[in-house]
């Protein structure tokens, strides 16, 4: 799955780095075709801007020289006529005169024509800007017109960009069948935005295929989490089945040997053995049936048909009644159990059967796990609306990690290959389902070789 992860994602950015590819070669090509475009729009001014000129010129000219041929005709009549000094200085001068309105004349026609010529530049950028947008390019441009015989820059837009433009445009002889080739000017446009333009054309595909990307990593990693939490979750039933098996063990076969030594003929009977035999089946059997129903209310709280008998109880009297059966046991490691209830107001509403297995699996497990003498203290009090229960004791304590896992059923803290501890990993699981059908919560605080403190808080009867 990951070789198969990572090939898509690479196919994929392939694809888009040749869509990139693609788009850029696009790009260049309609910014080709635009430009020429406006480069032959303006080559078919100039011409026709060139021949007005040159008709214009010729209509001029032959006016000018029908008004010198008349002038030279004046001239040379009022040559032929007598004239004085002062005549002849006044005839000099008028002649001047004439031929400084002639120049005068054709100097103006020329400056008129060069200054239509500087007024091209705006022009230009206007029709750039239009056949840019025909072809769908909406992006800034940077616009210059750059002559090779002067070396220098005629025109520049907006002068943000000088280097650019000379290293980076896309350039263009403008009147290239007027102007020699090499002589001609160039026709320069740079893009500064051109890469965002390039990726925002290409924004849907980015999309869809970072989405898809997306998808299929967050459901690789699901399934991964999947796997990983069916692994533990198989080895937590594998560790179940395998505590059962010997818990169930230990009381059958402790049964068999009683049955056995009672069916025995040549063991001497007596009241007393018999007594004990009896006993001892008994006691297993109780064992037997506990463990039993500690499996069933499990799949009662799987299936969520757990039915509670709801009435006002003693929570005191249900705890005294759960120190007292544990006591003996507590005893058998040398230790204790001790009750400090200092809650004012110990009524609840609950199920008395129950509240009894609660107390009674906290108060089991503070005695499985503890190494040392156990010394228990099972303490009460009242806290705003709510009556709270803890069991503290001396064991090896929970680390922080486990902490968060320890209500979830089947779950017992890890203890290396040493299995010293019975259990099926129900106990804390069906209290937490219990209490919290109730109304209440539970939590823990612990610290490795410290010890444990469980709690539970649960509503007042009264409220």
């Amino acid at each position: 799955m990951s070789i198969a992860l990572v090939g898509m994602m690479g196919i994929q950015i392939y694809l888009i780095g040749d869509a990139v590819k693609v788009k850029e070669a696009t790009f260049v090509r309609d910014v080709n075709q635009a430009m020429q475009q406006v480069v032959m729009v303006l080559e078919k001014e100039e011409m026709q801007r060139q021949y007005s000129y040159h008709v214009n010129l010729m209509n001029q000219r032959a006016n000018l020289i029908a008004v010198y041929d008349s002038l030279k005709q004046s001239m040379a009549q009022d040559l032929q006529k007598p004239m004085s000094q002062e005549e002849y200085s006044a005839f000099i001068r008028r002649t001047t005169i004439a031929e400084q309105e002639l120049q005068e004349m054709i100097f103006g026609y020329n400056e008129a024509n060069s200054v239509s010529k500087e007024m091209q530049p705006t022009r230009i950028d206007s029709m750039v800007r239009v056949e840019l947008k025909r072809y769908g390019i909406d992006t800034g441009f940077e616009l210059g017109i750059y002559s090779p015989t002067k070396n220098a820059m005629l025109f520049q837009k907006t002068g943000k960009y000088p280097q650019q433009l000379i290293d980076e445009s896309f350039a263009f002889d403008l009147y290239p069948t007027i102007s020699p080739v090499r002589f001609a000017d160039k026709l320069l446009i740079y893009f500064p935005h051109e890469k965002r333009f390039l990726v925002k054309q290409l924004s849907e595909l980015l999309f869809v295929s970072g989405s898809l990307i997306l998808i299929i990593i967050l459901a690789f990693a699901s399934t991964i989490l999947v796997i990983i939490r069916q692994k533990k979750l198989s080895e937590m039933k594998n560790d179940f089945v395998n505590n059962m098996t010997h818990e169930f063990k230990t009381p059958i076969s402790t049964i068999a040997l009683a049955c056995e030594a009672l069916r025995d003929n040549d063991i001497h009977k007596s009241e007393v053995l018999y007594s004990t035999y009896i006993s001892m089946i008994d006691e297993e059997n109780k064992r037997l049936g506990s463990m039993a129903e500690q499996v069933l209310q499990s799949a009662v709280l799987d299936k969520g048909e757990l039915l509670l008998k709801k009435e006002k109880l003693d929570f005191h009297e249900i705890i005294k009644e759960a120190v007292a059966s544990k006591m003996l046991m507590a005893k058998s490691k040398n230790g204790h159990i001790f009750a400090d209830l200092k809650a004012d107001n110990s009524i609840v509403i609950g199920d008395k059967v129950h509240l009894t297995n609660i107390v009674l699996n906290l108060i089991d497990n503070a005695l499985k796990y503890t190494e040392i003498v156990p010394q228990i203290v099972v303490k009460s009090r009242n806290i705003p609306n709510a009556f709270e229960l803890s069991v503290v004791d001396n064991g090896i304590g929970i680390s922080k990690a486990n902490q968060k896992r320890i209500f979830e059923k089947l779950y017992r803290v890890p203890t290396g290959n040493v299995h010293n501890v019975k259990g099926f990993g129900l106990g804390l699981s069906y209290v937490k389902a219990v209490v919290e059908k109730m109304g209440g919560m539970i939590g823990v605080n612990s610290e490795l070789k410290k010890g444990s403190t469980f709690y539970i808080r649960l509503p007042l009867g009264s409220n």
